[in-house]
């Protein structure tokens, strides 16, 4: 099977390097130079993964992503020359899964498709493995990878369902962020530390009743975190 990458991008130039690289490795590429064509695109094909730039003519990257998850949760890499934290934080608030800066080293942005579309392919082709986990009011239905709370449906990304699942299979355990952020993506690097942050921190405000004071979302100083059975402690 060969994956199809969508580049929604303004600039042709960057396109083509892009494209250069990825069919070099085997993807076939989808490209549009408008928020709106790609979701056109990413509507009427079977895409592995979206790489989109932020400032783009009618549709812009944020209005696409937006757009793209009221049905698809495909993986999202967000590549701009918007460096700011809140552009970074917007983006993944509304659902990308890596942000990345120009100017940029196209074998990254190769390595970072490459692992989201292995992670992909490994959390539909295995179901992540059949059964229900249960922490608390929290129950991942791991054949339909989704989260309930209480009976009801918590709405999370691709990225946050991935972090909280494997926090949930092994209830207790502290994971490090660099573990946290290898099951969305593959590869850490140091900059990603925010990144990680902001995932729990979304997370936190999706499944807590009081975020600032979380009840299975624990922080361990120093170490990473942990999810708890979400019992009232005096922490």
């Amino acid at each position: 099977m060969t994956h199809k990458v969508l580049i929604a991008e303004d600039d042709r130039d960057i396109i083509e390097l892009l494209a250069l690289y990825l069919n070099g490795e085997g993807y076939e590429v989808l490209a549009a130079e408008n928020g709106r064509d790609a979701l056109a695109i990413a509507q009427e094909n079977e895409v592995s993964v979206a790489i989109v730039d932020i400032m783009m003519p009618v549709m812009n990257g944020f209005e696409f992503i937006r757009e793209l998850r009221t049905f698809s949760q495909i993986p999202v890499i967000v590549l701009s020359a918007r460096d700011l934290d809140q552009d970074r934080i917007l983006g993944l608030n509304i659902g990308a899964d890596a942000y990345l800066t120009k100017p940029f080293n196209p074998l990254e942005v190769v390595a970072y498709v490459k692992s989201a579309v292995r992670r992909w392919d490994t959390s539909h082709a295995e179901g992540e493995a059949a059964g229900k986990v249960v922490v608390g009011e929290l129950e991942l239905d791991q054949e339909r990878f989704t989260l309930r709370k209480n009976g009801a449906p918590v709405q999370l990304t691709s990225s946050e369902l991935k972090i909280i699942a494997k926090m949930m299979k092994s209830p207790e355990r502290v994971f490090t962020k660099a573990q946290l952020y290898e099951c969305i993506n593959g590869e850490y690097y140091n900059s990603d530390d925010n990144t990680m942050m902001v995932h729990i921190s979304n997370l936190r405000a999706k499944v807590e009743d009081d975020p600032s004071h979380p009840r299975y979302i624990k922080t361990v100083r120093g170490l990473g975190y942990k999810i708890e059975n979400g019992k009232e402690t005096d922490q």
